[in-house]
């Protein structure tokens, strides 16, 4: 409750509509900033153009930097495929690691009525002998395929 009106007040003082306010007025210096240094960017490939098109002429120059933007695409692809396994696995671990903090978090929640219930300390130990043998069993059966796989 005490968080709730935590809230309601901040809503009411206005810190709030403060905070959106100054959010929004720094997402809209960035994206100007942003658009300033891309014009610079371009300005910059464009002076490089010149130079190299009145050095090597223009068509080698359109060539040339034609082939560059190209391998530079494909260097950038390339890179995010490689990467794209391992951000697949983070993001597996950290779900993971999510689920057992919920799951910890869920059983210590309920421990309390479980213990006070008729069945106590039974209906406790039940699920949680049930769980070990189910982890024992995976873990085996891990194992097992591993070795198949190894003899092939």
């Amino acid at each position: 409750m005490g968080m709730l009106a935590t809230l309601i007040s901040g809503l009411a003082s206005g810190e709030t509509v403060a905070a959106i306010h100054r959010a929004r007025t720094a997402a809209i210096v960035y994206a100007i900033a942003m658009a300033a240094a891309l014009c610079g960017l371009v300005f910059l490939v464009g002076a490089a153009y010149i130079w190299t098109a009145m050095r090597y002429g223009p068509l080698a120059a359109a060539l040339g930097f034609g082939v560059g933007f190209l391998v530079l695409a494909g260097l950038i692809l390339l890179i995010y495929r490689i990467s794209a396994g391992s951000r697949a696995r983070r993001r597996a671990q950290r779900r993971n690691a999510d689920m057992k903090a919920i799951g910890i978090t869920a059983a210590l929640a309920v421990l309390p009525s479980l213990l006070k219930g008729k069945g106590g300390l039974g209906v406790i130990l039940g699920p949680a002998v049930a769980l070990a043998a189910y982890a024992i069993y995976r873990e085996n059966v891990k194992s097992d395929d591993l070795d198949e796989s190894e003899r092939r």
